[in-house]
């Protein structure tokens, strides 16, 4: 095998969560799980946990940045933290929309479910988990402009999002999570 296949190679079974990033990024990581390792490097980057622990403050939340940036969307009937929700599922928040008939008018409900991983997660982790499910309030398919609103919401969205996929690689690389709560 040539040397640069080799590496390619291993970093991305190594990386499976980082598989869409540049090649020359996944080596960056790389070379950070071999040298500090990704659990000190996140917590440098990211020392406190946020605050947010039960459905009622989440929802609360949730409702804080729907209400700043999607105000005509569709309302939220639930918000909460579900510890069904696994990575193994490819499902970190799931956006569910639940419509019936009651009499004449056609009610609709829509739920959110926040995995329970983001329990004890930096704030930025949870802002861009929350961010990308309102997102689906208004636009369903991850396209552009999904992405664009998700940038509209929070600035720092795709670096939030790559080191959410850099913890959860550090997690199933064996390691332990970082945070605790506050």
């Amino acid at each position: 095998m040539l040397p640069f296949l080799a590496v390619y190679h291993s970093v991305v079974i190594s990386f499976r969560y980082l598989q869409a990033y540049p090649l020359e990024l996944q080596q960056q990581v790389q070379k950070i799980s071999e040298g500090p390792g990704l659990g000190p490097w996140l917590l440098s980057r990211h020392p406190h946990v946020h605050g947010v622990r039960t459905d009622s403050a989440l929802y609360a939340y949730v409702m804080a940045l729907k209400n700043e940036f999607l105000r005509q969307a569709d309302p939220i009937n639930k918000v909460t933290f579900d510890s069904k929700l696994h990575v193994i599922q490819h499902a970190l928040g799931m956006h569910t929309t639940t419509s019936r008939v009651q009499g004449s008018k056609l009610k609709t409900k829509r739920d959110i479910k926040i995995a329970a991983l983001f329990k004890e997660t930096p704030v930025a982790f949870l802002e861009m988990i929350v961010v990308h499910e309102l997102a689906h309030l208004k636009i369903r398919d991850h396209d552009k402009a999904f992405y664009k609103l998700c940038q509209h919401m929070a600035p720092h969205y795709g670096q939030s999002e790559f080191e959410l996929r850099i913890y959860l690689t550090h997690l199933e690389g064996g390691g332990e999570k970082i945070w605790s709560p506050a």
